[in-house]
């Protein structure tokens, strides 16, 4: 892990188990369905003016479906809002996360940006910026298939590549926002992130996670948390 990572890390402590008590389980899941709820309900109007601006700016639907591997690598449909132009490949995105993956390139303004990629729309450049094309994954949140906290929910090419040791970190729901997130991802080897992940499987408590969720919004204004 790189000194940056060693010094952005919430605390440290011996790994654990990454086995909880069903206890800690429903409380987190209570947490979960609590602060989405509210969050949908206070930012429905800006969610509602983020889609037509979407649609107003390029052909297209405003939300982005996209199948992502949660707990246990079961795949399921993540929602985002559309950044990009419609029909766009993913080649260029494969190719990167690979060489992120072997260090063959650094990160450049954000692990998943590529620099002037001519896919991203203008709304969606600054939906990316702000880490608002994120909202909507509250709704996957409400139903289940995320936490607020947890590792970054992978796509399925992407694991494929993940050393070994990383598989730790499907053993529990993926996050809307994390340890990597807020650790500077924007700063960090990909490697480093990912055992951010496995750390914080190995950490995980309530107390951590609202930690995490209260240094998520600083993090969004300083762009780390992308």
């Amino acid at each position: 892990m790189t000194e940056h990572a060693r010094r952005t890390s919430l605390g440290r402590s011996s790994p654990k188990s990454a086995a909880r008590p069903v206890a800690h389980d429903g409380l987190k899941r209570s947490m979960d369905v609590l602060v989405a709820g509210i969050a949908v309900l206070v930012l429905l109007p800006m969610l509602l003016v983020i889609w037509a601006a979407i649609r107003l700016n390029s052909p297209g639907g405003a939300v982005f479906r996209q199948t992502r591997l949660g707990a246990g690598r079961c795949p399921f449909v993540m929602y985002k809002f559309r950044t990009m132009k419609g029909d766009t490949d993913d080649t260029l995105h494969r190719e990167y996360v690979a060489k992120l993956l072997t260090e063959e390139v650094e990160a450049v303004d954000g692990l998943y940006k590529l620099t002037d990629d001519p896919r991203i729309t203008t709304v969606g450049a600054f939906l990316r910026k702000t880490s608002l094309d994120e909202l909507p994954q509250l709704f996957n949140v409400l139903s289940g298939e995320l936490s607020l906290v947890g590792p970054r929910p992978a796509l399925a090419y992407e694991a494929t590549l993940f050393p070994g040791w990383a598989d730790a970190r499907f053993s529990v729901k993926p996050g809307v926002t994390g340890l990597w997130q807020v650790s500077g991802r924007n700063r960090l080897r990909m490697t480093d992130g990912l055992r951010l992940d496995i750390e914080y499987v190995a950490r995980r408590t309530l107390g951590l996670d609202v930690r995490i969720l209260l240094r998520t919004i600083p993090a969004l204004f300083s762009g780390g948390a992308r």
